[in-house]
């Protein structure tokens, strides 16, 4: 009789509602997401602490390849909502998924995407809260709206930074870019062995999004956000809105031994590795009595985290600094969505490069 009637019940569900607890319900493990059943959730906000709410999408030909592994790219997705997490100080509470699916994307595509976001749900603590599913024209498109949590007024914004502040990156530089681009390529580029493209593609595929550290940026930075859209970029944002300015040396800016050997053999990357984007670290501004504190607790976490620059006074952009102390020109200094003139795509999926004059919306 039950199989008879879960069986009838399954004949009355809409397409959406069987995709939902095929695919997505068992992803709805705290107790506010109803199982999916509901047209909303709910969840508590532990006492004394304040919500964080970040969201980012992510599209297909733009910031991923339509043959990109369906885990990955759900990984992906959602992990780049935890970098803000993190940058911010805040704890994973949930997460919320609009997923827009073009027609003929069938359940073996889905089964691999939701196995993937399972992994990262589970191993983030981030469960799946709710959200919804749309029939798209064109490309799969990605939304993920992230919740997380942090003591009242502790929150890390990127005001805050003070000249005399030392400017600090966790991980390493460029090797998304970089990886986005070994992706494009028909042949390995810039001299690298295997080992050393597989090393930058993976991570352009999967974010490492530094979670384990938004404690020590809580406690000790003065100002903080996740780099997305190139170190120079997303600094020169920071300091816009702190009002001041930064002086990077280009030789303390971290970069993986793959990265290393690529502007070795090409020393033109150097803009590429500070504004290509996609490295999902975190920049942060700390003053200089917190230095060893928040390194130390970095460490202890198991994440490097390297001192780059100072914050100085004035108003003009950060100055990337050479071997010789020369102020080095970038092409281009971050990634946009928003070019004048033209449209254009994350470093070019569809094969075109970020290039022109980058509109600061």
């Amino acid at each position: 009789m039950k199989r008879r009637a879960g069986a009838a019940m399954s004949r009355t569900m809409s397409g959406e509602d069987r995709l939902i607890a095929r695919h997505f319900a068992p992803l709805a493990t705290h107790r506010g997401a109803l199982g999916l059943t509901d047209d909303a959730a709910f969840t508590a906000v532990p006492a004394g602490h304040e919500l964080v709410v970040t969201a980012d999408a992510v599209i297909g030909g733009v910031h991923f390849f339509p043959d990109d592994p369906p885990d990955l790219v759900a990984r992906k997705a959602l992990r780049v909502n935890l970098s803000d997490l993190a940058a911010k100080g805040a704890k994973p509470l949930g997460f919320l998924l609009t997923l827009a699916l073009p027609k003929g994307t069938g359940d073996a595509w889905l089964a691999r995407f939701t196995k993937g976001l399972a992994a990262d749900a589970k191993a983030f603590r981030c469960p799946l809260l709710g959200g919804d599913s749309v029939r798209s024209p064109d490309a799969i498109m990605i939304s993920v709206t992230a919740f997380g949590t942090l003591p009242r007024g502790s929150m890390v914004r990127r005001r805050g930074a003070k000249p005399g502040d030392v400017v600090m990156v966790t991980g390493t530089i460029g090797d998304g870019a970089l990886g986005l681009a070994v992706r494009q390529a028909k042949r390995l580029p810039w001299g690298l062995s295997r080992a050393q493209a597989k090393h930058l593609t993976q991570r352009y595929l999967l974010p490492q999004p530094r979670n384990a550290v938004a404690d020590a940026v809580r406690r000790h930075a003065s100002a903080a956000m996740d780099v997305s859209d190139g170190l120079a970029g997303d600094l020169a944002k920071l300091c816009r809105v702190s009002g001041v300015s930064a002086d990077i040396a280009m030789a303390d800016v971290p970069l993986s031994p793959a990265a290393k050997a690529a502007l070795r053999h090409e020393p033109s990357l150097q803009s590429r590795i500070l504004g290509g984007g996609d490295d999902y670290e975190i920049v942060c501004t700390v003053p200089v009595r917190r230095v060893k504190a928040f390194a130390a607790q970095a460490r202890k976490a198991g994440v490097r985290v390297s001192a780059v620059g100072r914050i100085v006074k004035g108003t003009v952009p950060p100055r990337i600094l050479d071997a010789r102390g020369e102020a080095v020109d970038l092409q281009s200094a971050s990634f946009s969505h928003f070019l004048r003139g033209k449209t254009t795509t994350r470093e070019g999926a569809h094969g075109r490069d970020n290039e022109g004059k980058r509109d600061d919306l």
